[in-house]
């Protein structure tokens, strides 16, 4: 099994807020992405689409402490909750198992 971490979120954008909350987690996760920190993937489902579901997958353990760290980070981290609202948090998924493990280009193993 991979050492990646992973983590998920679902949130919930204020009233209004959605196109705002999209574009500041856009920057959110290409500044994440640049620094090489994690790869970060947001999804919105059909039937419920006031629900975002955010994946992140730390690329490292090293990454996530130095992360938590970076005044950068904690810039986005502070602004968040003026746009949205996390409704649930998982920080430290396991795999269980997979059974697309080993995959060329499997996107759960933070390929780009």
């Amino acid at each position: 099994m991979s050492d990646l971490i992973r983590s998920m979120a679902i949130l919930k954008p204020h009233a209004g807020k959605e196109p705002e909350l999209l574009a500041f987690l856009r920057e959110f996760y290409s500044m994440m992405y640049s620094k090489q920190y994690s790869r970060d993937m947001l999804f919105q489902d059909s039937k419920q689409p006031g629900d975002f579901v955010h994946i992140r997958i730390w690329l490292s353990n090293e990454a996530r402490d130095t992360a938590m760290h970076d005044p950068d980070v904690h810039h986005y981290w502070m602004k968040l909750p003026e746009l949205g609202t996390i409704t649930t948090i998982y920080e430290d998924l396991e795999t269980v198992f997979s059974i697309h493990e080993g995959v060329d280009g499997d996107p759960m193993e933070g390929g780009d």
